[in-house]
């Protein structure tokens, strides 16, 4: 059940999904790590609490990092792994990987694009013996991936997530396929983690070991974890059932934004970043689709494909109004199986379950 990665083990098979902004922070990812699996930190506007970030805020985003993942590592207490997720379409990317490695994170996930260079950031940090990892939707993009590392940089992953369409957050598929997996007709995600072990069968071979791959998007419970298991993942990564634990950084009206939510509450968005997305329907987004949403009035270009001009909100603000429980102004991103998510709970239960089903499963 423990996993390699990098000459470190993961003695519990869960990851905890980046969730920003400021959903994942120290105390959740700390907690996670605590009780043996890879807690992660989102790298997105993370100073967005630092009394200077309204004047500096790449300087508070990068000192809010490192104290950040300083904090998720005293609270993991020596157990599990911390990681930091960078988004590739974040205008703070480069700058935030090399913070986080410099700061002793034991991996660097990244999604929301192609992490072309992240060899290149991790190599400018040779002190770092951090993992890194991309996040793909499928055979294709992790084959491309350990092709123009391989051929630049004389690497390739240390692990791979691989999220299916029923995911959470920004999606790697068209919004028509989100759609389509909402209404229960998705990619089923072992065909896809089939494609994606096929992909990486070569590269396995060339480098001699292994590059685990972790399922995401949609995976309900430990015997669905289990099931992955048997086809091949080293594990799965879960996101929106931690939010709904004491440890979690959002706020508590966030957390209960989410235990209020039922399943037709979940819907699928168009973000700023050119990406769709699964969400919350807030009152936000029922602006935005009737064309009723104020235009942006102040632009601190967070995002690289972001034009405020044409942009229908700024996504920044409103996934700041969401973590701290502004449900009529919030982006509230989630999982396709939000609506099964009703009761409080801790990091410990949550993990205890998910374990505790994959053992009873047959």
């Amino acid at each position: 059940m423990a996993v390699s990665i990098r000459g470190k083990t993961l003695e519990v098979p869960i990851l905890q999904g980046g969730m920003g902004i400021g959903v994942s922070l120290e105390r959740l990812a700390g907690a996670v790590a605590a009780n043996g699996g890879m807690g992660t930190l989102s790298a997105a506007l993370c100073g967005f609490r630092e009394p200077d970030f309204r004047e500096n805020p790449r300087e508070a985003n990068l000192r809010a990092l490192t104290r950040q993942v300083g904090r998720a590592k005293e609270l993991a207490r020596g157990a599990g792994l911390v990681a930091v997720n960078v988004m590739v379409a974040a205008a703070q990317y480069a700058d935030s990987v090399r913070t986080a490695l410099r700061a002793g994170v034991d991996a660097v996930v990244c999604g929301a694009g192609l992490p072309r260079d992240l060899p290149a950031l991790a190599a400018e940090v040779p002190e770092s013996a951090a993992a890194i990892a991309p996040v793909v939707s499928g055979g294709r993009t992790a084959s491309l991936i350990c092709k123009l590392w391989d051929r630049h940089y004389g690497r390739v992953p240390d692990f791979v997530v691989l999220e299916g369409p029923l995911a959470g957050g920004h999606l790697g598929f068209s919004a028509q396929e989100a759609r389509e997996a909402q209404a229960g007709r998705p990619r089923p995600l072992a065909g896809l983690l089939q494609e994606v072990l096929e992909a990486l069968a070569p590269f396995r071979e060339k480098y001699g070991r292994d590059i685990p791959v972790f399922v995401a998007g949609g995976v309900k419970n430990g015997a669905e974890l289990r099931r992955y298991m048997d086809r091949g993942a080293a594990g799965a990564q879960f996101a929106t059932r931690f939010i709904a634990t004491r440890e979690c950084d959002a706020s508590p009206a966030y957390k209960q934004v989410l235990l209020d939510a039922g399943p037709e509450d979940v819907t699928i968005v168009q973000s700023p970043v050119g990406m769709p997305g699964r969400a919350l329907k807030s009152p936000l987004i029922r602006r935005v689709e009737a064309g009723a949403q104020p235009k942006i009035t102040r632009c601190d270009r967070c995002l690289a494909a972001c034009d405020c001009r044409t942009a229908p909100y700024c996504i920044s603000r409103a996934l700041i109004a969401a973590v701290e429980g502004d449900w009529e102004n919030g982006l509230f991103f989630c999982g396709a199986n939000a609506g099964e998510v009703n009761r409080l709970s801790t990091v410990r239960e949550q993990m205890d379950q998910i374990m505790n089903e994959w053992r009873a499963a047959p």
